[in-house]
Parts: structure tokens; C-alpha cells; sequence
């Protein structure tokens, strides 16, 4: 089985924001762990705040992760000012369905956006969303097996 990205970039900055404008994109899902901050670092960046400030003048951002540590969602929830949910399950759908009716969020004007392609990528597919896969933001200071594992499942990514 191979999953296919809308685009595969190397990081969020990548992302041609004017492009999905004119694709009629109104709202970015995004995965949180190595996709908008680090692994369980629970805080973003200054350069990812800013990225982030120039998102939201034109799209919805929200946040689909599948972390269930509730001390790490309390901090992740004290720096975020957008919608978040955890304990999404992806590549499950149930929830990140939950998450866009609340918001009103259709699939078709909804991109989704993360470093796992059996995850988010998958999960972004079934929702019907255009999809963007992303190296992880911390690529440059991961593990050498974390690196390995994530050529492994980019294996099942056709581009």
C-alpha cells in the first residue's frame, strides 16, 4: 500500500501558503510532535510563533495530535491560541471528524499537515483534505534511529 501526499516538503516553511489560497485552502490541521514543535518540548519556537502569526491572518489553524500525556497537554495547551485536540488516534478519523464539524471545517477546503505518513498523512486521505508531509522540524538534531525509522515508513510514500 502506498500513501500519497498532495506535496511532501522538507519543513512547514516550506509550505507556499498563496498556493493553497488559490486552491481554495481556508484551514490547516496540523500534527503537533516534530511537525509544529519539537517532540514533547511543548512549546514552539520564535520562528515557528512567527510562521504561525503569518498563518493565521489568512487560514483556521488547529491541531490533531496523538499524545495523551496530560501534563505535556496541559503546556502544549498553555502556548497555544488556537483549537487543539489530543488523543486523536490517527490514522483514525473519528476524532479529527469530531474536531472539523465543531469547527465547521469541510475536507475540501481543509489541508492537513504532518510528519507521519501512516499517520497524518493517512488520516488527512480518509478525511478527504488535501495533504502535506513534512520532514520532522527537529530533523537536523534527531536520533540516528529515529532518522531510520522515519526513512523505513517513507517507504510507503509514492511521490
Amino acid at each position: 500500500m502506498f500513501i500519497k501526499p498532495d506535496y511532501n516538503l522538507k519543513s512547514i516553511y516550506d509550505i507556499n501558503l498563496d498556493d493553497l489560497k488559490k486552491q481554495g485552502i481556508k484551514a490547516l490541521l496540523f500534527d503537533l510532535d516534530s511537525t509544529l514543535m519539537g517532540s514533547k518540548r511543548g512549546y514552539y519556537t520564535p520562528d515557528t510563533l512567527e510562521w504561525l502569526k503569518k498563518v493565521r491572518k489568512d487560514f483556521f489553524v488547529g491541531v490533531v495530535s496523538n499524545n495523551n500525556n496530560p501534563v505535556y497537554m496541559a503546556k502544549v495547551l498553555a502556548c497555544s491560541d488556537f483549537p487543539v485536540v489530543f488523543e486523536a488516534h490517527k490514522p483514525d478519523t473519528k476524532v479529527a471528524e469530531k474536531f472539523m464539524k465543531q469547527y465547521s471545517l469541510k475536507p475540501e477546503t481543509t489541508c492537513f499537515v504532518g510528519d507521519r505518513p501512516l499517520t497524518d498523512v493517512m488520516c488527512g486521505k480518509n478525511l478527504g483534505c488535501m495533504t502535506i508531509l513534512v520532514d520532522s522540524i527537529t530533523a537536523d538534531i534527531e536520533k540516528p534511529i529515529v532518522r531510520i525509522a522515519r526513512k523505513i515508513e517513507r517507504c510507503f510514500v509514492k511521490i
